[in-house]
């Protein structure tokens, strides 16, 4: 995506790879991430965050269903194209260095339920499983806007990678081995997305924006 004509820089408070860098960005997510309390007893088979976002809810749903978003309000999903099989693509995830993410967005209009199915490094199985939910903030906080709930789970291969030889180096480091600041990170995304959504709203601007159209190499 041009960062250029994204827009990107005139909204306040987003906290991208691109701006902080990797290291700030994790120094940040450390911050975010307690020590004094069981870690894996509040975290460690799930993770749950969840957000109100001045924005109607058709509109926010819309946004989130067109996976190429998430080249905006993810820290680290970059460059998506199609990666040939019809609804799949593949993208980089910079948080480590030439590592590919597939992904394919199953979404149901009626429930407004986005769901992002992942993968490093191949795209066979996708087993990151990532729930997003827009609920209308008027049925639940009697006010306008979303509610927007974000569930991840996690899966015994964050744990274990089943596909090693497909990785770019022996010695890259696994997205398992990020679990620990799964809530934070997602966290700063959430921020993320609601800080994008807003502003356009507020400033009737459209949400969306165009999909990339280059084929993935």
């Amino acid at each position: 995506m041009n960062e250029e004509s994204s827009t990107l820089a005139d909204i306040p408070g987003l906290m991208r790879i691109e701006n902080p860098g990797k290291e700030e960005l994790t120094a940040h997510c450390m911050e975010l991430t307690h020590a004094v309390y069981p870690h894996h007893q509040v975290y460690g088979q799930y993770c749950t965050i969840h957000a109100y976002v001045d924005c109607p809810p058709e509109r926010a749903y819309d946004y989130l269903r067109q996976g190429h978003h998430l080249e905006e309000w993810t820290c680290s999903l970059r460059d998506f194209a199609p990666a040939g099989p019809p609804g799949l693509w593949v993208g980089h995830d910079r948080l480590e260095d030439d590592t590919r993410i597939y992904c394919e967005v199953v979404a149901n209009p009626e429930a407004m339920t986005v769901d992002y199915h992942c993968s490093w490094d191949q795209g066979e199985k996708l087993w990151m499983i990532y729930l997003m939910r827009v609920v209308p903030a008027r049925l639940v906080l009697d006010k306008p806007g979303s509610v927007i709930t974000w569930t991840n789970c996690r899966h015994p291969y964050y744990d274990d990678n089943p596909h090693p030889g497909a990785a770019p180096r022996p010695d890259r480091p696994w997205v398992g081995d990020y679990w620990d600041l799964f809530y934070a990170g997602h966290t700063v995304e959430m921020n993320n997305l609601k800080a994008i959504l807003e502003h356009r709203h507020r400033n009737g601007l459209p949400v969306n924006v165009a999909p990339p159209t280059a084929v993935a190499r």
